[in-house]
């Protein structure tokens, strides 16, 4: 599953997914907003479930809102009622390094059967120890590794031995992606799944190149044209 796209914008899912290139949704709180949700956690419900509908059986993940552990374990619950194929997004702590959070990633994983991608990872080792904890997925911020000086594609590649050395199965999802070239630098380093941006994902396909070419084509291909009509005139 290598790419998931990392927007709500319900338009722009519609198009990659009629291409066939996108094998999931990743959303936050952040990313709900500035497509224009409101209404609180009911503007995250409706958006979630046209989403999650569009998309079957792909995965959507949604954020939970809270840090309180009682809250983020109705949270998560809640979320995963609205359909089959959401995913709960968990902190890998708290906004202080509070450690509870690995606690609700276990129990939702171990009790209540709901999948779990934890997020805002920076390491390699933070990313195993929610393995260890049972996540589904574990997400590194790949761009945010970058901007701190070290390169992004050698956690990947720490992470993805020691997850196949002791044999755990969470996916390791790779974000905040800032250039068209992290995408194939990043799966080709271990990552399972790398999310963008719709922009970023529009910059894939499109090659200043491939557009010379494609209008090289079809002047010529006229001209053609205009040849065979002028000859059999």
């Amino acid at each position: 599953m290598p790419i998931f796209l990392d927007t709500g914008n319900l338009a722009e899912i519609e198009r990659f997914h009629r291409m066939g290139i996108i094998r999931g949704v990743t959303t936050n709180p952040t990313i709900l907003l500035k497509d224009g949700v409101t209404g609180g956690l009911r503007g995250i419900e409706a958006r979630s479930k046209e989403i999650a509908k569009l998309i079957a059986p792909f995965p959507l993940s949604v954020e939970v809102t809270t840090p309180d552990r009682v809250e983020a374990l109705r949270q998560a619950q809640m979320f995963a009622s609205w359909a089959d194929n959401i995913v709960v997004k968990v902190t890998i702590h708290g906004p202080e390094g509070e450690l509870e959070n690995l606690e609700i990633v276990h129990e939702l994983e171990t009790k209540h059967n709901i999948r779990v991608n934890v997020t805002a990872m920076m390491s390699a080792q933070q990313c195993f120890l929610a393995a260890l904890a049972g996540a589904t997925y574990v997400s590194m911020f790949g761009g945010r590794v970058n901007n701190m000086g070290y390169n992004a594609c050698g956690e990947i590649a720490k992470l993805r031995k020691v997850l196949d050395q002791f044999g755990l199965q969470s996916q390791i999802i790779v974000g905040s992606t800032r250039e068209v070239l992290n995408v194939i630098e990043w799966l080709e380093a271990g990552a399972h799944i790398v999310t963008v941006l719709p922009d970023l994902l529009k910059g894939m396909i499109v090659h200043p190149y491939s557009k010379e070419t494609v209008q090289q084509f079809l002047r010529d291909a006229a001209q053609a044209e205009a040849m065979i009509r002028g000859s059999s005139a």
